[in-house]
């Protein structure tokens, strides 16, 4: 739905840990199937976003209708298209926070809350502490925004972001009169750079833009690489224009995190796969063939972008720990889906096994000899899933019968046809913004 030359960074489950989860800025991502109509009546709005916020945080999607996506997606919680994401730096590298977006869906809308989520790590000077801030860390190269301003702006926030541990950003109002006089500012907004030490301040005079700031700013000090290596902060130093400028173009390119959900995804953990249509589920685990499979039935919230209760991502983190010791073991384990809520198949099987329809169920099916077992309790504890587990793999426990009703006859493979078949094409209305998104991209 993004081509390469949108301003749209289209990331996959395997690389959204690098781009998104350990990235050193903030960014919106957009979890989305290309059949689905809001999806694409969003893409205009949300490719206008993007373009507001070049450089200042990034604007991501995720194709949730690529097979290698969907257990990203269901380890999201993605219940519905298009879910929209805030994903911001936490106070541990690589554990962002995650919270859903629940505004507008307008490029302003979607704007305004992604720069408001923008850390800010910028700070703010007056004529009472100006000396003891010159004073301290007299060594460290400090960058001073002087501006007739009240608020820190999303591009100045973005460059103490780009340069947080080498450069100290910082602003001063016009009305802090001394500190003012003391650099001899008389025009605002007005950027200078202090390289440390005994070398005199540089007044920049260029254009008040991301990458020329960079540029300037790496005069003294690399901007930080995204994600932050392993190892410790970036060297400061003397860089070449060249070298700035790449290792600058570099920093924008990546994508950003977030918010608060406690939803945690990495490399080692393995992710659940979720069965979105009615189709695949009944191909997975209700068919003639089906073994065994392990199906976690998202809640039917009423509104598809709330997260999900605590209970039951505590069932789905339990799930994928089942998963990852058994993978790292060598030892097998039969299937484990997730269903959303939205899938048809989903309402229609908890209705003949009289499953609440609020409530998150875990259950195995084995359709091939027409058995269920339904997980006891509300305590999805690591322990008490295992355990679960466990007893399933030993035979153990009572088994019900799977009503003939939920299963289906087994589909023979059809042979693949040469001729690749037709994309479809979808008419999508322009969608008309009336006001512009505003311009955070300036001091």
């Amino acid at each position: 739905m993004y081509p390469k030359n949108s301003p749209v960074l289209q990331v996959e489950a395997k690389d959204y840990d690098t781009l998104i989860a350990k990235s050193n800025h903030t960014s919106i991502v957009e979890f989305y199937a290309p059949w689905c109509g809001h999806c694409q009546n969003l893409k205009p709005a949300y490719e206008k976003a993007a373009k507001s916020l070049a450089g200042l945080a990034k604007v991501a999607a995720v194709n949730c209708d690529d097979e290698s996506n969907k257990p990203l997606c269901g380890q999201m919680g993605v219940q519905g298209f298009p879910t929209l994401k805030i994903v911001r730096p936490g106070k541990k590298p690589g554990r962002p926070v995650v919270e859903d977006y629940q505004g507008p869906r307008s490029a302003k809308g979607i704007v305004d809350a992604v720069v408001d989520k923008i850390p800010n790590h910028v700070k703010r000077v007056t004529d009472k502490d100006v000396d003891g801030f010159l004073k301290e860390g007299n060594e460290t190269a400090k960058a001073i925004l002087f501006t007739d301003k009240g608020t820190t702006s999303a591009l100045l926030r973005a460059l103490a972001i780009d340069f947080l541990g080498s450069i100290q950003v910082a602003q001063i109002r016009n009305k802090e009169k001394k500190a003012v006089e003391l650099f001899g500012v008389d025009k605002f907004p007005t950027v200078v750079l202090l390289p440390g030490g005994d070398k005199e301040g540089i007044v920049y005079s260029g254009e008040l833009k991301k990458e020329p700031l960079v540029d300037f700013f790496s005069q003294v000090a690399a901007p930080n690489p995204d994600p932050a290596p392993s190892n410790g902060k970036a060297k400061a130093g003397k860089k070449s224009k060249t070298d700035s400028k790449d290792k600058a173009d570099a920093a924008e390119d990546a994508p950003v995190p977030d918010s608060d959900a406690p939803i945690d995804v990495t490399d080692s953990a393995p992710l659940l796969k979720m069965l979105v249509t009615e189709a695949e589920l009944q191909k997975e685990c209700l068919s003639t063939k089906s073994h065994n499979c392990i199906l976690a039935f998202l809640p039917s919230n009423t509104d598809a972008k709330e997260p999900l209760p605590e209970h039951a991502q505590a069932a789905l983190a339990s799930l994928t720990e089942v998963i990852k010791k058994h993978t790292k073991g060598g030892h097998r384990l039969f299937p484990v889906f997730t269903v959303p809520r939205d899938n048809d198949g989903s309402a229609r099987l908890r209705k003949e096994l009289n499953l609440k329809e609020e409530d998150i169920e875990l259950l195995v099916t084995n359709a091939k000899k027409g058995w269920w077992k339904h997980y006891p309790g509300s305590d999805f504890s690591l322990k008490s899933v295992e355990d679960w587990i466990d007893s399933v793999k030993m035979g153990e426990g009572k088994k019900e019968k799977l009503p003939d009703s939920v299963v289906v006859e087994a589909k023979e493979e059809e042979p693949k046809e040469d001729k690749e078949q037709q994309p479809i094409k979808i008419e999508v209305e322009e969608i008309v913004e009336e006001k512009t998104a505003p311009e955070h991209g300036e001091l």
